[in-house]
């Protein structure tokens, strides 16, 4: 059959148009995936011994992105802010996230103010580039009644707008209790979750840490689409000693259907950042582990 040159033209333009239209779905899925990144608290004795040859390594695996779990003094690891902000730009790192509890003594109820304390955390996040200060905890006293934990979500609200003066974001991370105790006969998550500004301030939902509360990560994730911007991508897997009943595993190990929470985030609008975290190694060195999270992150699509 013969093809004029007309229809050959056509043809190889439609091919073109296809082809390009295929490469910009390729790179929107790819874009999609969002950003994976590393809770050095995963490393933490490596990173207390040697932090620099500890983040090398890291480095050296493929992690781009971390999130620190080491702020003392206005130091990260024994740096300064912009100290530490050379050594990962120097190893090529990013700091997308940061650990750091704010409690009580962050907030001056009579000036109805941050601390400078707290200012400074917020400003040294700042220089290190970070996109989330989060609070990894909070403290009992913060939650004995319903009126104390309504005005520390107040205050988280109030921190978001801190936080967005510097262009971040303030976060709160997960354990087990915000899943086991009740405030007038009402979960302290969910009493959480319509009391923030998701605009100001975002629950890094802990995947993993959940089920010691009693809940399944994917249930949590369905019940609130759309709200995990940035998620802690930690498995879990039954503890052979200790009080809980669950302790942290490589992702893909355990019960927490980690890639189909992630999965299910990512198609709600949610999963922008994910960071991979591991505190117990069930008898591997933690940097092995570390090796093994980013190649099973990477053969499920996502790093």
């Amino acid at each position: 059959m013969k093809t004029s040159r007309r229809t050959f033209i056509r043809t190889g333009a439609m091919a073109v148009a296809a082809t390009a239209l295929m490469g910009r779905s390729a790179l929107a899925v790819q874009k999609s995936k969002g950003i994976v990144g590393l809770q050095l608290y995963s490393v933490r004795q490596e990173m207390n011994k040697d932090p620099l040859g500890s983040l090398t390594q890291l480095k050296n695996m493929g992690w781009e992105y971390v999130e620190h779990a080491n702020y003392v003094n206005r130091k990260f690891y024994g740096w300064e802010a912009k100290e530490f902000r050379k050594v990962l730009d120097d190893l090529g790192l990013k700091m997308i996230s940061g650990h750091t509890v704010m409690g009580r003594q962050h907030w001056d109820e009579t000036a109805k103010d941050f601390t400078d304390s707290w200012k400074y955390t917020v400003e040294d996040a700042g220089v290190l580039g970070q996109k989330y200060v989060v609070s990894p905890s909070m403290d009992g006293s913060m939650r004995k009644t319903y009126d104390d934990f309504m005005r520390y979500m107040d205050i988280y609200n109030r921190c978001g707008v801190l936080c967005q003066k510097q262009g971040m974001k303030f976060g709160y991370h997960n354990h087990d209790f915000e899943f086991s105790e009740r405030l007038n006969n009402e979960k302290l998550f969910d009493i959480m979750m319509k009391s923030i500004d998701p605009a100001l301030v975002v629950i890094q939902i802990d995947i993993g840490n959940l089920f010691n509360g009693g809940a399944v990560a994917i249930d949590v994730v369905k019940q609130y689409p759309g709200r995990f911007e940035n998620i802690h991508a930690k498995d879990a897997i039954e503890a052979k000693s200790g009080n809980a009943k669950y302790e942290s595993c490589v992702v893909g190990e355990g019960v927490a259907n980690v890639k189909e929470v992630l999965d299910f985030a990512l198609r709600t609008g949610s999963g922008e950042v994910c960071i991979v975290e591991q505190e117990s190694y069930q008898g591997r060195a933690p940097m092995d582990c570390m090796k093994l999270n980013l190649e099973v992150m990477r053969k499920w699509g996502f790093a």
